[in-house]
């Protein structure tokens, strides 16, 4: 789903995060929040000012970082029109039309966003509406917009001016792509870009005090963010969308401040050398630290028990935070982020019918424990009933659940300490794939007065290799 990212993220991914690496918000101010939303009043800066300024921050930011500036840097103003402009282009060389389909169509069989959402205008509007400046890796120049005063620009120079540093000395771009195609590695990437400038950006406002962000234990790095409603396009967003829009500036801060804690800003080469793999590690740094990586989960081949009909619209990993955002459209936020934490792995597949543009919806996830998936069990149950108003034919049996929709069966299972899920389907595809996977056979339905013999899993599908589940 686009770095679930990228994303929207990324993504996670991210789906809505699409651009969110080389843009700060311009709602990041944190010692005046007034200052959140662009003034369309505000005079252009003088573009001598405006050289002189960022060559004195990006100095700054060099010193800080310890990253030497190898070479000089292009800086250029730009206005709304040709920010907006470069917001098109990079969407457009990120994704193709297709792609960005399946991301959008994929977050909405998660429930992330309502039917027909137009994802592209909303990236293209809340992106020009929020970015104030940006480094561009491929063209490695510094933009920067020319509605705000000098005056206002110098955090902005600051985050942005660290990327450029950044990108001279671990190449960003080719180091962030080299997670695909894992969009949840690729988002916690994303993270270590946002976090560590937004870390650069909290010591360069500390300069002169004799302080930084390590002497603030009880920093609150979403007062950088400031009050995301305050643009219209906000507003009105999905809250998925405002989440994965956020994530990588506010927990990459929460993750970098946790790796720079020891050794400083000479740590950042080894988390360039050795990233993070999952989003769970930037969600705990610890776990970061001891090294503990994500169970690979596989999916049973599935197109041919579909047939030409369908097509596969996307297959990924949704990741600790992914699983977050899912969970937390239909239950608490401390429920959701307390079973999003038992994730140890996990893979989701989209298809679509050609025709009809009807969606199934597969996934598979791992957690730490067989006490953590019979707990999944119960409470995501309880979220796919609140997913799907329209239910009738409901089954509950311990660790198996069902229950018919208009668009389809929606199924949930679990062995041991994984659970699979499957919407939009009939209870002979979803018998099938358990059968790929060597799980037991699920409880059989209550028979229905005249209902004709369904045929078993083995006469429509043979199992395929497998890792264990």
């Amino acid at each position: 789903m686009a770095s679930f990212s990228k994303r929207a993220h990324g993504a996670l991914l991210a789906l809505a995060v699409g651009l969110g690496w080389c843009s700060i918000p311009a709602a990041a101010r944190a010692q005046d929040s007034s200052a959140a939303a662009p003034r369309a009043s505000s005079k252009t800066a003088n573009n001598a000012e405006f050289l002189a300024a960022a060559d004195e921050v990006l100095q700054q930011m060099s010193e800080i970082t310890g990253l030497k500036l190898l070479s000089p840097l292009k800086k250029s103003l730009r206005s709304r029109e040709e920010i907006r402009a470069y917001v098109i282009k990079q969407m457009n060389e990120e994704k193709n039309p297709a792609e960005r389909y399946a991301d959008a169509r994929t977050a909405e069989a998660f429930g992330l966003l309502p039917k027909g959402f137009d994802l592209d205008t909303f990236m293209v509007n809340v992106l020009t509406e929020q970015v104030e400046g940006l480094y561009d890796p491929k063209t490695q120049e510094f933009y920067i917009a020319d509605w705000s005063p000098v005056s206002d620009q110098r955090m902005v120079m600051a985050h942005e001016l660290t990327h450029a540093l950044e990108d001279q000395h671990f190449h960003i771009e080719t180091w962030s792509r080299a997670a695909r195609p894992n969009e949840d590695a690729e988002l916690a990437r994303d993270a270590v870009l946002e976090g560590s400038a937004m870390a650069a950006m909290v010591d360069y406002l500390m300069v002169g005090t004799g302080r930084s962000l390590n002497d603030l234990p009880e920093f609150d790095p979403s007062m950088l963010i400031g009050e995301l409603e305050s643009t219209p396009t906000l507003k009105s967003a999905p809250p998925f969308l405002k989440d994965a829009l956020i994530f990588p500036y506010i927990s990459g801060l929460n993750f970098s401040a946790a790796v720079l804690k020891s050794n400083g800003w000479p740590a950042l080469s080894g988390v360039f050398e050795k990233p993070p793999v999952s989003t769970q590690q930037i969600l705990h740094p610890a776990l970061y630290k001891s090294g503990k990586t994500p169970s690979t989960v596989l999916l049973p081949q599935f197109e041919k028990m579909l047939g030409k009909d369908w097509a596969k619209l996307d297959e990924n990993i949704l990741g600790e935070f992914g699983w977050k955002e899912v969970l937390k459209q239909f239950l608490d936020d401390d429920r959701a982020k307390g079973l999003a934490a038992a994730w140890e792995g996990d893979r989701y597949a989209t298809y679509e019918q050609k025709q009809t543009k009807k969606l199934i919806l597969v996934t598979r996830v791992r957690l730490d424990s067989e006490e953590h998936a019979a707990r999944f069990f119960g409470q995501y149950s309880e979220a796919l009933e609140k997913k799907h108003s329209e239910r009738s034919n409901l089954m509950r049996r311990p660790n198996f659940f069902q229950f018919d929709t208009p668009d389809g069966g929606v199924f949930l299972d679990c062995f041991g300490d994984s659970c699979v899920t499957m919407e939009g389907a009939t209870r002979k595809l979803f018998e099938g794939f358990t059968k790929a996977l060597d799980w037991p056979s699920a409880p059989p339905p209550p028979e229905r007065p005249g209902a004709a013999p369904e045929k078993t899993a083995a006469t429509l599908f043979s199992p395929v290799a497998q890792a264990a589940p």
